[in-house]
């Protein structure tokens, strides 16, 4: 008998019980923490899930995140590494990502907030505005997340560059990868677009060392940072000191250390960020749960899964 086991403590579980279940109806599928006998378990979709929790189970044959970040899952030092482990790619999800980009891109090359701030002073302020063509953007994560989001900059008229770890080809962008294309892609880049995973290799990676190195060219004189990757790559005491001292000239932050973001953190209120609640690309139940029946229904009838994670490298 397939069982399969839903694990979100953060999330309402039974909901996605619900919409599993009507697209498995012939697997029985159970809700943490009531999963019954352990051993009946052979599939899990999870999101957090508590540490050890995927250990005891003996039978498991597949766990499939049901977001697209997993280091939440890696950082459990008990996770079973011979049980293969799937991230969630999704047309819907990437799609968000990329709409989420594109808007923060455009408000700060629009000076949208500047313009906010107009309004609620009632100041008519008609002052010159810069256009895409006038910006180089650089999307750090060349992933299905990254690509599509520099794509679709790129179709805007924007000048794109990309970084990864190994080297990509995209058309209408610039590639730069490894330690050697760090500094020619940082130095050309007018607003940073972090979509890295979280790993031991990006943990903090985007401190003050890294937003130093970023063009000081572009039409605000300062660079941008827009983070809607994971929150364990930035240093916040690095990017509040950097906005302090004009390193930086705005930034928006998707993600952050602790979340929810404690109501006493500084960013909440400083004239220069934007802070959204880790919302750029809220996964959609249906959309996930139909791509968590697909890969069930291939794994059961012995084809290839999709999007299989390399636990050493982190994603």
């Amino acid at each position: 008998m397939s069982v399969l086991a839903v694990i979100t403590p953060t999330w309402d579980t039974q909901e996605w019980v619900a919409k599993l279940q009507k697209a498995l109806p012939d697997i029985d599928v159970r809700g943490w923490p009531e999963l019954g006998n352990l051993a009946e378990i052979t599939y899990a979709a999870c999101w957090k899930p508590p540490a050890g929790l995927l250990a005891t189970l003996p039978n498991l044959k597949l766990m499939v995140s049901l977001g697209a970040g997993v280091d939440d899952m890696l950082r459990d030092s008990t996770l079973p590494k011979h049980v293969p482990l799937l991230r969630v790619v999704d047309a819907d999800l990437t799609a968000r990502m990329s709409e989420y980009v594109l808007l923060h891109v455009l408000i700060h090359a629009r000076e949208q907030r500047r313009l906010d701030t107009n309004q609620l002073l009632s100041k008519w302020d008609s002052f010159a505005a810069h256009t895409a063509k006038d910006f180089s953007v650089g999307v750090m994560g060349l992933g299905i997340l990254g690509q599509d989001s520099a794509s679709k900059l790129s179709m805007m008229g924007f000048k794109v560059r990309g970084w990864s770890r190994s080297a990509k080809h995209i058309t209408g962008v610039e590639c730069f990868s490894g330690e050697s294309g760090m500094n020619a892609f940082l130095g050309g880049t007018d607003i940073l677009v972090c979509l890295l995973p979280a790993t031991k290799d990006t943990e903090g990676m985007i401190n003050r060392d890294l937003l130093s190195r970023l063009s000081r060219r572009g039409p605000f004189g300062a660079p941008v940072l827009i983070n809607a990757g994971r929150g364990r790559v930035q240093n916040e005491a690095d990017i509040l000191a950097c906005l302090d001292d004009g390193t930086l000239y705005a930034a928006t932050l998707d993600v952050f250390r602790q979340e929810p973001l404690p109501a006493t953190s500084a960013f909440w209120l400083h004239p220069k960020v934007t802070v959204t609640p880790h919302a750029a690309a809220d996964s959609d139940p249906a959309a996930i749960c139909a791509y968590v029946a697909s890969q069930i229904r291939l794994f059961n009838t012995g084809q290839p899964v999709s999007n299989v994670v390399d636990v050493t490298a982190g994603y």
